[in-house]
């Protein structure tokens, strides 16, 4: 049950600090996309600002769909 609780409270701090970084540096994109971005790039030594604002990384949901489909019987 700790686990539990321990993975929905880092849950929460990722959402509020992702909205947070959202707010501050006047990002037009969705929480979902910024993850993606962030999740993608986690050893990346970019700064943030520069990642997120970056045109390469502008179209997230297109990458989404290009995503390996694995289909158990």
């Amino acid at each position: 049950m700790n686990t539990v609780k321990t993975q929905v409270y880092i849950a929460i701090a990722t959402y509020t600090l992702v909205v947070i970084i959202k707010s501050k540096l006047k990002i037009n994109r969705s929480t979902y996309e910024i993850l993606q971005i962030m999740s993608a790039s986690l050893f990346d030594k970019t700064h943030l600002n520069d990642l997120l604002q970056s045109p390469v990384s502008k179209n997230v949901k297109e990458q989404k769909c290009k995503q390996l489909k694995i289909e158990l019987i």
